[in-house]
């Protein structure tokens, strides 16, 4: 008689023989997406220009522009920002599915006990004395299974969950750094609504005099009605102006305290921002080699590619037979009084073995779904690397352009102020009327915003360019998420 244990590789070996025989055809099912290199893609001139020995960005990046206060609103806004949170508990939902995919890979056991009393048939199987009469069926046990795993479906769901980990800390990191940006961006805002505050005001004071020299040249019979109303009409329109100005920054706080996470009340105190960018806008030498492993959306899909790709084995495992082997021991009786005797006792052990027959279909709409996502993931992947170098080549083209600007501005400037001195100058000769007063005024006030913007513009040029670069993520092998964790990026 042949022993247990051959008797078992005997019965697995014909169940596998027949059972692969009988397997479903997977057919022509395949990826047809490949992954881009980042680094076959031509970095332009922009890029190549900007190449230097700088660092990449720090955790802090915001810190160089030198404000206090708004250190303060992202230190609190990182802690208690209600979507950051959220972002962190889908890390969370995603490590505790890996620890369910990581109990698939191990032995199952369990506890059985069972104590029916039950009246048998007089008329039935059951033998005497029991026919007729009442009594207690007892049993207890302890049972195990163990999955085989022969084609690795238990590990690929595995080492898919634990991509989808990966995966979800940088999506969170990701979520920090729209949070960061768009906390700077508003701060920035803010700032160039108080600049051109004070450029309405200056005019406001400007118009006032005007009108105040206007009203004594009528009385002195040297100006006209015509010229003191023209004037007087103006500035209901800068007020009007100065309003909306007021409107907007309250409006801006509002929005501060709420990406902070905090209420109206918060925002009211923010005092006027001082901001200051000492630092050219410059590029790390190594894009986009190092690109595609710090900036976290990149990561993210590289992720989602990993795991798309192990699920797709899952799915090929699934047209060949799964084994596994269940035990089980314990006791079993009519009554207590035997119930733990040796001879109560009940063991037994055996293969389970489940056939993919007639599911041929089924299967292999399974892996085409599979496949067909690991495609989208590719190709989702190659469009985020494309619009990443994109985003740090229009960065610098504006910043580059931003630049020029700002020369031609500061020019056009001081010809304004000049322009506006002779206009008010003549007006009190009475070599000219109001309205030349007024249109040196209104030029004046128009490249005075114009300077603002460019000022702003250029502030927010380089946090278009930290978010471009992925933020500070730290080492440049690590993706941190917003919870403080760290998880390897891919290399």
């Amino acid at each position: 008689m042949l022993p247990i244990r051959a008797y078992f590789r005997s019965a697995i070996a014909v169940c596998l023989t027949l059972a692969l025989g009988a397997c479903a055809s997977m057919g022509n099912i395949h990826p047809e997406s490949n992954r881009l290199d980042p680094n076959a893609l031509g970095a332009g001139s922009a890029i190549k220009q900007a190449a230097s020995t700088v660092e990449w960005p720090r955790q802090q990046w915001w810190e160089a522009l030198h404000d206090n206060q708004l250190n303060e609103l992202l230190r609190v806004a990182l802690a208690d920002n209600p979507g950051l949170r959220g972002a962190q508990a889908r890390v969370r939902q995603a490590q505790a599915i890996a620890g369910i995919a990581e109990q698939n890979t191990k032995p199952k056991g369990e506890a059985n006990a069972s104590l029916n009393r039950e009246l048998y048939s007089a008329n039935g199987t059951t033998p005497a004395p029991l026919a007729g009469n009442y009594a207690w069926r007892n049993q207890a046990t302890l049972s195990g299974s163990y999955d085989l795993d022969l084609w690795g479906k238990n590990r690929d769901a595995l080492a898919a969950a634990l991509d989808d980990i990966q995966l979800a800390s940088a999506e969170s990191q990701m979520a920090r750094l729209t949070l960061e940006t768009a906390i700077v961006r508003s701060y920035i805002q803010l700032s160039l609504q108080f600049d051109v505050q004070d450029i309405l005001r200056e005019t406001l004071t400007q118009r006032e005099r005007l009108l105040d020299i206007t009203q004594r040249r009528q009385q002195a019979g040297l100006a006209t009605a015509f010229d003191t109303t023209s004037v007087e009409a103006t500035l209901p329109i800068v007020r009007r102006d100065l309003e909306k100005t007021s409107e907007a920054i309250q409006l801006l706080r509002n929005q501060l305290a709420a990406l902070s996470g905090k209420g109206p009340a918060d925002g009211e105190r923010i005092a006027r921002p001082s901001l200051a960018l000492h630092q050219a806008i410059a590029l790390p030498n190594a894009l986009p080699a190092e690109l595609i492993g710090r900036r976290p959306d990149i990561v993210a899909q590289r992720w989602r590619v990993e795991a798309a790709a192990k699920r797709i084995q899952v799915a090929k495992a699934d047209f060949y037979p799964n084994i596994n082997l269940l035990a089980f021991v314990g006791f079993q009786s009519f009554g207590f009084p035997k119930f733990l005797d040796t001879n109560s006792q009940i063991r037994g052990i055996a293969p389970a073995i489940s056939l993919p027959i007639f599911s041929g279909d089924r299967l292999r709409g399974q892996l085409g779904s599979q496949t067909s996502q690991y495609d989208a993931a590719v190709e989702q992947y190659n469009t985020t690397v494309v619009q990443a170098l994109n985003d740090i080549a229009d960065t610098l083209v504006k910043a580059q352009s931003l630049q020029q600007q700002d020369a031609l501005t500061i020019q056009s400037l001081q010809l304004a102020r000049r322009a506006r001195l002779l206009a008010e100058q003549a007006y009190r000769a009475g070599l000219t009327d109001s309205i030349n007063a007024i249109g040196a005024e209104v030029a004046l006030l128009n490249e005075q915003q114009q300077t603002a913007q460019i000022d702003a513009r250029k502030l927010d040029s380089y946090v278009s360019l930290m978010a471009a670069l992925g933020g500070g993520t730290g080492d440049a092998n690590d993706v941190a998420d917003a919870g403080g964790k760290k998880v390897a990026a891919l290399p």
